[in-house]
């Protein structure tokens, strides 16, 4: 396949150089910035110490914003995949040559098979801009397919789901209040490295250390000892997978030692009776033999936490991707509740965002289990399905099948369980677009490929982490260097893909004619309005007094105050009381007495390969430098010492005859990967490492730097069969692996 170069059209200019505030919206931390540029460079990126909630924070991916930009392998101009001879190449096509490329071939894959044929892959990056939230729906609307899938069910859906459940809401998810707890329990997080992860937390380390000056404790339970976990007070190893088994055990001893008090939330509290019953299996002294924490350090935590003046538990991606992940979830909500810690200063409380997404309805509540999908029947959530069942459901025949994809912002290839089981899917498909700038291991399928701008050539305001972050603040902030001649924006693309889909397939819409000019005159007006200029009005219809032209007066933000309580408010607005142990829970908790039986003698045995030795649990692993795959093409983000090596600690190494710096194969019943092998005592024996988003050596793609430094791909170890068991999120934690000398 022909390699391409692509190189900004930005004429040279002798501009003067001026000062620009942005913000870094790679990850969930948006550090606000402060950019020297000259004309169409950047000169120079630095942490804004005016910013309210990162407070001058930077990291090195933030600087990394200038190489994006200026990255020769970026596409900016459509391209479509074309075949001669035999061999592929890449042309690049005009805008309007790809637009109803796309359009047609969507609207024939719909006509043949039906709107289910069709499906849709957003990746993580989409919630980051804000013109995919805006303007997305007026195309991916426009669909009506139930075949349609994201990076939640790889990442953060038990988390919605228990906030569906409990609250009533998958938006309602109590944030830590990091500012002002005096006790921070974390399990399956590592904010120093994530910069927080449904918490945005920047300038972390600050804020751990301020909590221990006032006198509080960080304690952090994981596989492995973390960066956060080298700055906490305790640290505690935990076998992977059993952290539902330890919480469980934490709500024991709180009813078995008096400790509930739910304070001003006991009014709203149902079924505490019940949850009692329901965990009295689950004692320390029971779980110790499956966690590895011994009773008494679960008990002295659990009076701790009771104790404290404000305290929170808060558990993040390690646990959401396991099997018991969403009991994962809803125990840590059900700890917080019970000691009184939710909507409480100190605890976990709900955002309060200039733009409320929930309060505007412009977010839904969410629904689970309405249907399922086709092949294995696995339950959706919120209108989309597990990505675990996106390869199943392009490979087998039959009514329904999938033939044609929609990616956006996404690698689901590196990304999503049974990596290589993906690209054979894609393989096969009769059409495929994505919505990317990089031809990369997922897109080199793709027929066409439509390159949105970077995130320094356009405006941003973060509609979605806002309402996760530990600050209340508003932050409007203009493009920081123009973007090149004939590049489109994302809201750009989408409303134009929205404009000629529903032309061509006007046809095919069994809404009455009604419905039907209602939407096209909402797309009309849609389709012509900025998203800034949605946020004005959006601004104005919330009537919290912050206009759109103060907002833009002052770029490196607003501060509207810390978090405060509200949930207790809004919950009985509502007539809605808290029902602590939802049905899917009950439903699941005998199963779990059955996994974590409560005695000793009956713990689980470790299972073998087929080479008889003991396997090995697989766990991932995040680095500050790495949050998506295409971070890896950044020559500043891969230097220095490789990081894509597989930690193990040096007992399993020495009993296996390995040496720390061998490369060894990896395999599980999926696949095998070949990677350098680092010992060190940071990580639990009976356990493994590899960081996410690496494996760059596949054939197709042209992304140099990237190629250089290729890595191995977790998910081509990571099992699509092995999920969760309620919502079917992938689970990636505690896959079973053994190890051998290359």
């Amino acid at each position: 396949m022909a390699a391409m170069s692509h190189t900004p059209s930005h004429p040279q200019t002798d501009a003067p150089i001026e000062t620009r505030h942005g913000v870094c919206n790679l990850c969930e931390a948006i550090c606000g910035l402060t950019f020297q540029v000259q004309g169409p460079k950047i000169i120079s990126v630095r942490g804004n110490d005016a910013d309210p909630l990162s407070r001058g924070h930077i990291c090195p991916k933030a600087v990394a914003l200038k190489d994006l930009h200026e990255d020769p392998d970026r596409l900016r101009m459509p391209v479509k995949r074309v075949s001669e001879n035999g061999q592929t190449r890449w042309q690049t096509i005009t805008w309007d040559e790809a637009f109803d490329l796309v359009v047609d071939n969507l609207a024939r894959v719909r006509e043949q098979h039906g709107p289910s044929a069709v499906a849709v892959y957003q990746g993580n990056p989409s919630v980051h801009n804000w013109g995919n939230i805006t303007h997305g729906s007026l195309f991916l609307g426009q669909l009506k397919t139930r075949s349609r899938f994201s990076a939640t069910s790889v990442d953060q859906l038990p988390h919605h789901l228990v906030g569906y459940w409990l609250y009533g809401h998958q938006m309602h998810i109590p944030i830590p209040d990091v500012d002002h707890t005096r006790f921070m329990l974390i399990l399956g997080g590592n904010p120093l490295a994530s910069n927080g992860s449904l918490m945005t937390v920047p300038d972390v380390r600050a804020r751990f250390k301020a909590l221990r000056e006032r006198g509080g404790k960080l304690i952090v339970i994981d596989p492995r000892r973390t960066e956060t976990a080298a700055v906490a007070d305790e640290h505690h190893f935990i076998d992977p997978g059993t952290d539902a088994a330890w919480l469980l055990s934490v709500i024991h001893t709180l009813f078995e030692e008096g400790l509930v008090q739910p304070r001003h939330l006991a009014s709203l509290l149902d079924q505490q009776e019940a949850v009692r019953t329901a965990v009295a299996t689950f004692s320390p002294e029971a779980m110790a033999a499956h966690t590895g924490i011994d009773a008494d350090t679960t008990r002295r935590l659990t009076r701790e936490m009771a104790a404290a003046d404000g305290a929170v538990c808060y558990g993040r991606m390690g646990l959401s991707t396991q099997a018991h992940g969403v009991v994962c979830q809803w125990a840590i909500q059900v700890i917080n509740l019970l000691t009184g810690n939710v909507d409480r200063e100190g605890g976990a409380l709900l955002t309060t965002p200039a733009i409320d997404l929930i309060q505007l309805k412009l977010m839904g509540a969410g629904h689970f289990d309405v249907w399922r999908s086709r092949v294995r029947g696995a339950p959706e959530f919120s209108g989309e399905l597990p990505v675990s069942v996106m390869a199943e459901e392009m490979l087998t025949p039959g009514k329904g099948q999938m033939r044609a994809l929609i990616t956006s912002c996404g690698n689901p290839v590196l990304s999503t369980p049974n990596g290589r089981q993906l690209d054979k899917a894609l393989d096969g498909l009769d059409f495929m677009v994505s919505i990317d700038f990089y031809l990369n291991e997922t897109t080199r399928h793709a027929d066409v490929i439509l390159p949105p701008t970077c995130a320094v050539e356009h405006d941003h305001y973060d509609l979605l982490f806002l309402h996760l972050a530990v600050r209340n603040v508003a932050r409007y902030t203009e493009a920081i260097v123009p973007h090149g001649e004939g590049a489109l924006h994302d809201w750009q693309i989408y409303a134009e893909l929205a404009r000629r889909y529903a032309r061509r397939t006007w046809s095919l819409e069994r809404a009455n004619v009604r419905q039907r000019l209602t939407g096209m005159l909402t797309r009309g007006v849609m389709t012509r309005m900025p998203p800034h200029r949605l946020l004005a009005l959006g601004l104005n219809r919330a009537k919290k007094g912050l206009s759109f032209k103060r907002l833009k007066a002052h770029p490196e933000g607003i501060d509207l105050g810390a978090l405060q309580p509200s949930l207790v408010d809004k919950l009985q607005k509502r007539g809605r009381r808290i029902d602590l142990l939802p049905l899917g829970i009950r439903k699941e908790l005998p199963h779990l007495m059955q996994v974590f039986p409560a005695t000793a003698a009956a713990a689980t045995a470790v299972p073998t390969a087929p080479s008889g030795q003991a396997t090995l649990k697989l766990i991932g692993r995040r680095d500050v430098r790495s949050n998506n795959s295409w971070m890896h093409n950044s020559a500043r983000l891969v230097s220095g010492k490789p990081r894509c090596t597989l930690w193990i600690h040096p007992q399993d190494a020495s009993s296996r005859g390995l040496i720390d710096g061998q490369t060894v194969t990896v395999s599980s019943r999926v696949g095998q990967v070949s990677v350098p092998l680092h010992l060190t005592e940071d990580i639990r024996p009976g356990v493994v490492s590899l960081p996410h988003g690496w494996g760059h050596d596949r054939i197709g793609t042209d992304i140099k730097i990237a190629q250089a430094h290729a890595g191995a791909s977790i998910n081509d170890l990571t099992d699509d069969q092995l999920t969760e068991r309620i919502s079917a999120n992938a689970a990636f934690s505690a896959v079973p692996v053994w190890i051998d000398a290359a």
